[in-house]
């Protein structure tokens, strides 16, 4: 072994004495001086003995509740004999144990371990924790439904339950994390969804290698297919309406415990920009609300890229009466179009996130008082025109209209590449970017299929509902992205 092998051998060593947790052999049996040793040194670990019965008890504090601990726990054994916890212990929520690990599990979701005579038991007496259900404060709708989902994973698959049901609905539950471990939950419906899709996500999760996966949004950062590209690839949301719908499409959802938002896949680029609110209207209302993201999403991307190379290079394109203004307004401006542009989409990027990290009062004062002050003053002062504050606010309200934040965020990014090539190149920079663009959205995937569905593959059937929302006759047939036959539709309809 050369002295580089040996160097990275002793830094990967040290790594792995720093992160790795002991923990028990898989089928070990449980034990209650393994089990103690687990817990030890922790605040909430609590260790009750009842030594005239000879029962042991394990839980944590935090995770259990009184009424539970009182009922499961205290009453039947404080004054129980052996012959009596025989009897309690034969109930059928005092479930028998025999591998270490699943008792160390067990615990860490809020279960008791009860020790008697060599046998391990587990009684579940957790404390429901989390909000209620309430509306998603990140996607409103005008009309339709307004409850969201919550961080507690059981309460989220019961509200899904309440709203599709169907026995052909199926859940399967995962872990992750090599540390903290934490529930996955996998919910698709059998003869719609293409069991090719679902085993694949299985795979994915399980490969997952990695401390702690606490969110939905941290979860399908892993199992990208393009983890370097810059635009989403699962549709995340926090609406069980939705989820819903893509269920009932034939596409396939994962919930991770303790987020507020489940996942969907396949997904394609153009799913990002339809809303809910889109099928709860008249289909030619949904259709003009379609059509008008769209026109915010090329909006977005390019009006300040534009106005970059108008004003650098293409004098010729803007008419005569406008270019007087034009000339006027940047005549006290020391600075070229491509930096005055940076600065002032960077000045609007700076009160968006101060807006949305301060309280919520607070930030709509700062953002509406903000824009418009530093708006005036910079064009007093000299260093922006007033026509880039128009098209700099222009291009920041049309990505408000993107339902997707994630979306939006990926745009807003976007747009500076634009801008930059257009201050370089001009009107054939700002062509060049956009054909960049397009040809990395052709090369993505999703679970196997394009992210540019149904445009291309062109597929004239699938854009009945994604640049409008055609009419619900319409509307039969599920979308080819989840590679699956429409004539399973029929079988589970007789």
């Amino acid at each position: 072994m050369d002295i580089f092998a040996k160097i990275k051998h002793f830094f990967v060593a040290g790594e792995q004495e720093k992160t790795t947790v002991k923990e028990p052999e898989k089928n070990e049996h449980p034990s209650l001086e393994h089990t103690i040793r687990q817990f030890e040194n922790s605040m909430d670990f609590i260790h009750r003995t009842y030594p005239h019965c000879k029962v042991d008890v394990i839980y944590l504090a935090f995770l259990v509740g009184n009424d539970q601990l009182l009922q499961e726990i205290i009453q039947p054994f404080t004054d129980a004999d052996e012959e009596q916890v025989k009897t309690v212990l034969s109930r059928s929520q005092y479930v028998v144990v025999v591998d270490s690990k699943e008792c160390i599990n067990g615990i860490l979701n809020g279960k008791a371990a009860v020790f008697f005579r060599g046998s391990t038991y587990l009684v579940d007496i957790a404390k429901p924790a989390g909000r209620s259900i309430e509306q998603s404060e990140t996607e409103t709708v005008i009309s339709g439904p307004h409850d969201g989902f919550v961080e507690n994973i059981g309460q989220n698959l019961g509200v899904l339950r309440q709203r599709l049901k169907s026995s052909h609905l199926k859940f399967i539950k995962l872990e992750v994390g090599e540390v903290a471990k934490n529930v996955v939950v996998i919910a698709y419906i059998e003869g719609l969804a293409n069991q090719e899709i679902v085993d694949e996500l299985i795979r994915r999760i399980q490969r997952i290698e990695y401390n702690a996966v606490t969110d939905s949004n941290m979860l399908i950062q892993f199992i990208d297919e393009n983890p370097n590209s810059i635009f989403p690839q699962f549709m995340t949301t926090e609406r069980p309406d939705a989820i819903v719908s893509k269920l009932v499409a034939g596409r396939v959802a994962g919930f991770v415990d303790g987020s507020p938002s489940g996942f969907t896949c396949p997904t394609a680029f153009f799913d990002f920009f339809s809303s809910p609110d889109d099928y709860y209207q008249r289909w030619l209302i949904g259709t003009a609300l379609r059509v008008l993201r769209f026109i915010g999403f090329l909006i977005t991307i390019s009006f300040t890229a534009f106005y970059v190379s108008v004003t650098t290079y293409h004098y010729e394109m803007i008419p005569h009466t406008m270019l007087l203004n034009l000339t006027e307004s940047r005549a006290k401006v020391p600075f070229p179009p491509l930096l005055e542009a940076l600065l002032m989409e960077t000045t609007i990027e700076l009160l968006r996130e101060a807006g949305a990290r301060l309280p919520t009062k607070v930030g709509q004062t700062i953002g509406i008082v903000g824009g418009i002050v530093i708006g005036q003053a910079a064009v007093q002062a000299g260093f922006t025109s007033n026509i880039l504050i128009i098209a700099v606010a222009t291009s920041a309200i049309a990505s408000f209209v993107i339902p997707s934040y994630i979306m939006s965020a990926s745009i807003r990014l976007i747009r500076f590449g634009l801008i930059i090539m257009a201050g370089i190149l001009g009107n054939l920079g700002l062509l060049m970017a956009i054909g960049m663009v397009v040809i990395h959205l052709a090369g993505v995937t999703n679970m196997g299929t394009s992210y540019l569905t149904p445009l291309a593959p062109i597929n004239f059937k699938d854009m009945l509902d994604t640049y409008i929302r055609g009419p619900f006759w319409a509307l039969r047939s599920r979308p080819t992205i989840t590679k699956t036959s429409n004539k399973k539709i029929n079988k589970m309809r007789k």
